[in-house]
């Protein structure tokens, strides 16, 4: 899609970090703008914001829980209402799980609470927007992923790895699902980085519901801010170094022009992770390419 003038996206997750950049994006596009989350308040700063750094946007807010097949109902029959149509879907809401020391001493609601969100999301917007969408003369789907098990896991992570590494899997399914009904529409999948970003990811717990609260308080108290994690991060001698968001809005708006699959930046350490993950299958060798331990999900 190389003409966005005029055209419809809406975007999971919207309300902060690579959700809004892309929002933000689109509105400069000339685009009409959806932002869907489910933090209210931040949502309805979110839309007040983008209006007032993008002169003349068209962008409004739904709250929506994506672990909600009915919430996603709900946003897409609202946009989807009197023959509407959407031409850029981003299914980009996403979690951290919040587990802590070996994966075999996770709580249950810790990998109930990010499939929900990571996995079940997406599944939920497919399921809820594709229908009315595969017949359009044009349109794109793009999922976020991650390098962190959509590229090669990181041990210190399983919970987040393996829902980014199913969004992987189901966003390739999708692609050759639509080719094979013959669709106009197209499916991407983004790889943020390739660097950290600084995003609400690291601080999700805030929007954990109750009913898959943790059963145990962790070990050590779960940072509150970005600034808490960075604190942690240069006490274990690690210095943090950020991707802009804006860079990954920018991707996106490549790729949709040049209609590609892989929206995955350029990385040598991507690069070398990708094809060491392959050498090993490859070689029927153990993964010694993964990265050492360190027992903290985001």
């Amino acid at each position: 899609m190389r003409e966005l003038q005029g055209r419809v996206a809406v975007v999971t997750g919207g309300a902060s970090g690579i959700g809004l950049a892309m929002g933000e994006r689109f509105a400069a596009e000339g685009m009409t703008v959806v932002l869907a989350d489910v933090e209210e308040a931040a949502l309805e700063a979110a839309v007040v914001g983008l209006a007032q750094r993008v002169p003349g946007a068209r962008v409004s807010g739904h709250r929506c829980d994506v672990s909600s097949a009915a919430s996603v109902r709900v946003l897409a029959d609202s946009v989807l209402a009197d023959g509407g149509e959407v031409h850029v879907l981003c299914l980009n809401a996403g979690v951290g799980s919040g587990a802590t020391g070996r994966m075999w001493e996770y709580e249950e609601n810790d990998w109930a609470w990010a499939l929900g969100v990571n996995v079940w999301g997406v599944i939920h917007g497919i399921n809820a927007f594709l229908p009315r969408m595969v017949g359009q003369a044009e349109g794109h789907v793009i999922t976020t992923s991650s390098g962190n098990g959509g590229i090669a896991p990181l041990s210190s992570t399983p919970v987040y790895a393996l829902t980014k590494a199913a969004v992987v899997t189901l966003t390739e399914c999708l692609f050759a699902h639509l080719q094979d009904a013959g669709s106009a529409v197209r499916a991407s999948v983004l790889f943020p980085g390739p660097k950290m970003l600084r995003t609400g990811l690291w601080t999700s717990g805030r929007n954990r519901p109750a009913v898959l609260a943790k059963e145990r308080p962790p070990a050590t108290p779960t940072p509150a801010t970005v600034e808490d994690w960075e604190a942690q991060m240069r006490a274990a001698g690690m210095e943090p170094d950020y991707t802009p968001v804006e860079f990954v809005a920018a991707m996106v708006i490549e790729a949709l022009g040049d209609g590609r699959f892989w929206i995955l930046p350029a990385s040598e350490d991507g690069d070398r992770r990708i094809q060491a993950r392959a050498r090993s299958m490859l070689d029927r060798t153990d993964p010694d390419y993964l990265r050492p331990f360190l027992p903290t999900d985001p």
